[in-house]
Order: structure tokens, then C-alpha cells, then sequence
């Protein structure tokens, strides 16, 4: 069925699929005529594209239908929209295909929804959490073989620490590496990676290994580098909580005594087992009591953030708060 529903934060990898899609489908001497790309967030623009989608192709190649930023999956649709929307997905042409893309997951309850995963091919882009660095890992490794670059273990690991889930920067990286390399037929190693990469080492991770140190001056340096490098204040702390959410489950579970690394990784939301290994050496010499102190100092933090405190002081007032426990 040509239908296709892409959703999530990554806006840069849903453009490269966009890309992907446009130039398997749409022959260019004809692009004018058979591409056409609409703003889906009002009920006339999503019935002109799946109006669009119903016309038969001009000249040669396919047609392309692209109701970009919609609302289809996110808000009730009108009743006319709905039967509009169920008319067209069941009969449209072979030739023309029609794309739905958005930024939000979309809403199951929702009819339209329904329809669509009915009909559609559904993809995910959601960014990988920053605290799953082993899915990180994954993908620099994926997205290298994609355009032929061969990365050393040591190059992989550097650069998911030094791009993080930045997909855009990820791929400006290592474009820029395959450039270097020329046309050796060579690994990339962590050296050339050192040396070409811009690497973030003020990230969120390392503001919460400062922390379980207790190490206050370095927690507070990466504080302040973070908000100077317009780093979200939310998704700092989204990463705090996953990661000490994370280290809290496996020390109650090792403390409970138990062994099925399966079990563990599960509900922890580890998706490597063998990340554990590492887990455990970082969560060695604190206490699970230390742990569990910090969850609701990280919710107090959240929830002040988006009630409106300031970002930098109340930031660096929980570090504090946060290295004591482990001071």
C-alpha cells in the first residue's frame, strides 16, 4: 500500500527518508507536476493533499503526496475529514503514494490513527535516549556501513559519546572522516576521530558521574558549559533521571541477589545485556540508600523547570543538593 506515516523528534533522519523516498519514486524531469508538499496541520490542507494523492501521475515516474507537521494523529478529525480520509486510503492509485509525516507519536485512540496503521507503513524516528549509549554505538556503527566507512570498536565509542543522539552532527562527522580517510581502504581509528571530531565532552552523562562522585566543582563546570551551549535544561535532566533511574534498579536487583542478567537488563530498559558488566564497576562504591535519595530530588528538579524557574541557578542548586548525597 503506498501510504506512509513517519513520525518522531528525529527531523533530520525523517528528511533523508523523505529524500530516499522522493528519488525512488519521482522521476526529476517531471518533479513540478508530481511532488507536492503541504503544511497537514488544517483539516482543508490534508483533504487538498488526499485529493492530490487521488489524481493520477503526470508523464513519467510516480507521484509523491507530502502532508508534512500534520495533526492527523494527534487531534479528533471531523467526521467528513475521517470519511475523506478512509475513502481515499482505500482506493488510492498504485502510482501515487501518499506521506504523513509529524514530530509526536501518534494518538492510538484516535480513529484516524487507526486507519492509518491500517493502511500506512509506519515508522518510528524517535531520538535515541542519550543514556542508551549502546543503542547509540549501534547506530554510528549502522550509519557508517551505510555510506562505506569502516570505524575501529575504539572510533565507534568515541564517537557516540563525542555526537550523542545527533543524527545530523553524526553524519557531518563521519562524512567528514571518509573525506580524510580519501581513498584508502583503511579502519577508521579513535586517533582520526580524536583528531577531526568536535567532541561534546561537557555531555549529560559525564553531570551524572560528576554527581555520583560527589564531585560538586566538576558537576557545576558541566552544568554551566551545558546551559552555555544552549543544552535544553529539560532533556539535561531527562538524561539525570534516566541514568540514575537506571543505576538505581540494578543495585536494588544485585541487592536482592539477583543473577539473570536478562531479568536485570529488562527492568532496568537496558537492551544489552552485557552493558551490565560496566554498570556494575560504576555503581560500585555507592549505596543503594544513595540511589534512591536521588529520584525525588530529580523530580523536584523537573517540576520546577517546568513550572518556570530559572534554567542555570536551579540547575546548579540541585547539583549541589545532589553531589551531598554522595559527598
Amino acid at each position: 500500500m503506498p501510504v506512509y506515516l513517519y513520525w518522531g523528534e528525529d527531523d533530520f533522519a525523517i528528511a533523508q527518508a523523505v529524500e530516499k523516498l522522493q528519488a525512488r519514486l519521482i522521476d526529476p524531469n517531471w518533479l513540478q507536476f508530481n511532488y507536492h508538499k503541504l503544511i497537514g496541520d488544517r483539516a482543508e490542507a490534508i483533504i487538498e493533499g488526499l485529493n492530490q494523492a487521488m489524481t493520477p501521475v503526470f508523464g513519467m515516474g510516480e507521484r509523491l503526496v507530502w502532508l508534512a507537521n500534520t495533526n492527523l494523529c494527534q487531534q479528533k478529525p471531523s467526521a467528513d475529514l475521517l470519511e475523506e480520509l478512509k475513502r481515499t486510503l482505500n482506493s488510492i492509485p498504485e502510482t501515487s503514494h501518499l506521506l504523513l509525516t509529524t514530530d509526536k507519536k501518534p494518538d492510538g485512540r484516535l480513529a484516524s490513527t487507526k486507519l492509518l496503521r491500517e493502511y500506512a507503513q509506519v515508522k518510528d524516528f524517535s531520538l535515541i535516549p542519550p543514556w542508551k549509549t549502546d543503542l547509540i554505538a549501534a547506530q554510528v556503527k549502522e550509519t557508517a556501513q551505510t555510506i562505506d566507512l569502516k570505524l575501529a570498536p575504539g572510533a565507534i565509542a568515541l564517537l557516540a559519546e563525542s555526537v550523542g543522539n545527533n543524527t545530523r552532527q553524526l553524519w557531518n562527522e563521519l562524512e567528514k572522516l571518509k573525506i580524510y580517510r580519501g581513498e584508502e581502504e583503511r579502519i577508521v581509528n579513535q586517533n582520526d576521530v580524536s583528531a577531526l571530531v568536535l567532541c561534546n565532552t561537557q555531555n549529560s552523562l559525564q553531570l551524572a558521574a560528576a554527581i555520583k562522585e560527589g564531585r560538586a566543582d566538576r558537576a557545576l563546570g558541566l552544568v554551566t558549559d551545558l546551559i552555555d551551549r544552549n543544552e535544553p535544561a529539560l532533556k539535561i535532566v531527562a538524561t539525570l533521571i534516566g541514568q540514575f533511574r537506571t543505576w538505581t534498579i540494578v543495585k536494588l536487583m544485585q541487592q536482592a541477589g539477583a543473577r539473570d542478567n536478562r531479568a536485570i537488563a529488562s527492568a532496568a530498559g537496558i537492551s544489552n545485556p552485557n552493558r551490565l558488566y560496566f554498570i556494575r564497576q560504576e555503581i560500585q562504591q555507592a549505596t543503594t540508600e544513595q540511589f534512591l535519595a536521588t529520584l525525588p530530588l530529580l523530580l523536584e528538579l523537573e517540576y520546577s523547570l517546568k513550572s518556570g524557574a530559572e534554567a542555570l541557578s536551579t540547575l546548579q542548586a540541585k547539583t549541589i543538593e545532589l553531589c551531598l548525597i554522595f559527598s
